[in-house]
C-alpha cells in the first residue's frame, strides 16, 4: 500500500515553468513505477510521462517531450515533473500514479495507486 500527495500546482502565465512533486508513503518506493497523469474539463486521463522503479528508463508523451521531465529520488521517496515552456494547453488536473513493478506502464488502468491530483491552470 503507498499513499501519494501531489504538491506545486498553481497558476502561472504562457511560457512559465512549475515543478510538480508527489511524495509517497511506505518504505518500498524504490519498487514501484511511477507515472504523471493528467485531466483537463471535459477530457480523459492522459498520460504524460512515467518512470520506471529506478528512474532509469522514463517515458514521455510527445505533448511533454523537450519541455517536461520526470525524476525521482528514491531516498525521498518522491517523483516530481519539472514543466518548462508552459502553455494555455496544459491546463489541466495533475495527479501521480504508481504501481508496484520495475517497469512501468502506459495506461491509467495500469496504476494501483493515485494522489489527489493538484492544479495547473496555464493563462494567456
Amino acid at each position: 500500500q503507498v499513499q501519494l500527495v501531489e504538491s506545486g500546482g498553481g497558476l502561472v502565465q504562457a511560457g512559465g515553468s512549475l515543478r510538480l512533486s508527489c511524495a509517497a508513503s511506505g518504505r518500498t518506493f524504490s519498487s514501484y513505477a511511477m507515472g504523471w497523469f493528467r485531466q483537463a474539463p471535459g477530457k480523459g486521463r492522459e498520460l504524460i510521462a512515467a518512470s520506471n522503479a529506478s528512474g532509469g528508463s522514463t517515458y514521455y508523451a510527445d505533448s511533454a517531450k523537450g519541455r517536461f521531465t520526470i525524476s525521482r529520488d528514491n531516498a525521498k521517496n518522491t517523483v516530481y515533473l519539472q514543466m518548462n515552456s508552459l502553455k494555455p494547453e496544459d491546463t489541466a488536473r495533475y495527479y501521480c500514479a504508481a504501481r508496484y513493478s520495475g517497469s512501468y506502464y502506459l495506461r491509467f488502468d495500469e496504476y494501483d495507486y493515485w494522489g489527489q491530483g493538484t492544479q495547473v491552470t496555464v493563462s494567456s
